[in-house]
């Protein structure tokens, strides 16, 4: 018993202690609300940089004026003095100011300094103002899709201000003012003043020279090629930090088309992240990753490095007759080895691969690589893709997704998958933010690099990079070629689906590319949707890798690579 009364009597003590010293604050501010009106401070929202420190988001100083309409001794003859001052109609603020069923009435928000020194100088009773930044992006419409904007009231809506406004945001504060019963101050009375606290900044992966750069280039290609629209996504392969993403057409954050609401969800969707399409050839780098690597465990079914194709320009699988996109040199379809059919970009002969493999080892593959699941990027909207239950598919099916067709990604998926295949089989969860920390110079949260799996070999990644060296070197990928800089990649020229059916004359040209071959640092993927003209990958997507490497390059002054 006296234990058990000993236990009791410190269960009160311990809830006496924490009412009176840890809870003391917020009950003092409590009961001080009961017969206050408060003034609200809004928290700073944190500033985003890149990662160099440019800033992207910040804010400028605005103000919002607010009003206690029973405080307020004469709403007509304050209407008439407010009116000239905030720009906002006599009976309209003559309404507002006789609504006595308010405590507080927003008179105004999101004006300028000017505004609240002429209000300051009418001294009207009951009439208050509070500072409530605006939201301002310094680089108008870049990477607008990837930073996204907020809301009237501040908060994040999209992109990382959606995502990370939590961190952002911050927490707001409050003057109060003690009053009587109707809400008139009391002669004399103090203020309590409870502090807002600011928001945390952001510091993304993102780097505002190569998005600048890779946005002049896509936006060229939009305008030559009177394309649909031009994407493309830069990571760095050794641990999937996100350099540059590019969604055009786009719009400018600090003009925010919010009444045309079908307008704004179309430009302000990061659809290298949310949409998905058929990769086309460019899948055939995850195809020919699975057929090396299981040739190298030991597995009979893949065909070895030095399999001979066949010269037949047609496979017919289930009936389906599966053609060669072109004949080849001098107008004969030859046989060829794996490194010639990656350079030719030879559908029969992935195709082959994939049969051989079989369903069962190629969707280990195809899942291992994070086809059908998210990657994992810190971003809101994430497609899975659109993968065929193992279940239900066909030899006909596993064919066409040997090169790229009856399997649908994004194009996010797409770029992780190849840089996973090229750097050692490290495959990670790709980020766009690097750290959250406080302008105070606290670091508050890093993302740290987060490696979710192996997908291939070093020995696979060597032998695929190589092969794909010279498909840039020799092959439909030569208008990526940078002299003196170890280029490697592959092209892709896929047909577009309407209603179940091919859509005549549409096509989406692409090409995934990473430099140096030997160690990778960074990886493009460009795509063109609905170029009109030439629509092959080899001339329209390739030169754009070309232009946004040689970019780099020259704005890293990277060194000529050896070997």
């Amino acid at each position: 018993m006296l234990l058990a009364i000993a236990f009791i009597f410190c269960l009160f003590l311990g809830r006496f202690f924490y009412i009176q010293v840890i809870w003391k604050e917020k009950l003092q501010y409590l009961a001080l609300d009961q017969w206050t009106r408060e003034i609200p401070i809004h928290a700073g929202r944190g500033n985003i940089y890149d990662c160099n420190g440019e800033l992207l988001a910040g804010n400028t100083a605005a103000y919002s004026v607010y009003a206690r309409a029973n405080a307020v001794e004469n709403a007509e003859i304050a209407a008439a003095a407010l009116s000239p001052v905030l720009g906002v109609e006599r009976e309209e603020l003559v309404k507002k100011l006789s609504d006595k069923s308010k405590s507080e009435i927003l008179l105004l928000r999101k004006t300028g300094k000017e505004t609240v020194e002429a209000l300051a100088g009418q001294n009207i009773r009951g009439v208050y103002y509070a500072r409530d930044d605006v939201r301002i992006y310094p680089y108008g419409s870049l990477a607008c899709q990837v930073l996204g904007f907020t809301s009237f009231d501040g908060s994040g809506t999209t992109g990382v201000e959606g995502y990370y406004n939590g961190f952002l945001a911050g927490e707001d504060g409050d003057i109060l003012y003690e009053t009587d019963l109707v809400g008139v101050d009391l002669e004399g009375a103090a203020a309590a003043y409870l502090p807002a606290e600011n928001g945390l900044s952001v510091r993304l992966t993102l780097d505002h020279r190569i998005q600048s750069l890779a946005e002049q280039v896509m936006g060229r290609v939009l305008s030559e090629s009177q394309a649909k629209a031009a994407r493309a996504v830069v990571l760095d392969p050794s641990d999937f930090s996100v350099l540059a993403m590019v969604n055009l057409p786009s719009y400018d954050l600090n003009e925010i088309p919010r009444d045309d609401l079908d307008l704004l969800n179309s430009l302000s969707r990061n659809k290298l992240v949310s949409d998905i399409y058929e990769p086309g050839s460019t899948f055939k780098i995850v195809t020919a990753a699975a057929n090396i690597e299981e040739g190298l465990r030991g597995n009979e079914r893949a065909l070895p490095l030095n399999h001979v194709f066949s010269s037949s320009r047609t496979r017919i699988v289930d009936g389906t007759t599966i053609k060669c996109w072109s004949d080849h040199k001098n107008g004969k379809h030859s046989n060829q080895t794996l490194a010639e059919a990656l350079n030719n970009s030879c559908n029969p002969c992935f195709v082959d691969i994939a049969l051989a493999l079989g369903k069962e080892t190629f969707y280990e593959y195809l899942k291992n690589f994070q086809f059908g699941r998210a990657t994992g990027i810190d971003f809101s909207g994430e497609s899975i893709g659109m993968l065929l239950p193992e279940s239900v598919v066909r030899d006909c099916d596993l064919a066409r997704i040997g090169f790229g067709q009856t399997i649908a990604v994004s194009p996010l998926q797409l770029a992780c998958a190849a840089a996973s295949a090229v750097n050692g089989g490290y495959y990670y969860a790709p980020r766009i933010v690097a750290e959250i920390f406080s302008e105070e110079g606290g670091v508050s949260e890093k993302t740290e690099t987060k490696l979710l799996h192996r997908t291939v070999s070093e020995e696979t990644s060597k032998i695929l990079s190589s092969m794909l060296e010279g498909v840039v070197r020799d092959g439909s990928g030569k208008k990526a070629y940078i002299e003196g800089y170890r280029v490697a990649g592959k092209t892709g020229t896929a047909q577009k689906y309407e209603n179940g059916h091919i859509a005549q004359g549409k096509y989406v040209s692409s090409f995934v590319g990473y430099f140096p071959a030997n160690d990778p640092k960074y990886l493009a993927l460009i795509i063109v949707d609905e170029p009109q003209g030439s629509y092959y990958g080899s001339t329209v997507a390739a030169p754009c890798a070309k232009e946004i490497f040689q970019g780099i390059i020259d704005m890293m002054h990277l060194p000529q690579s050896e070997g």
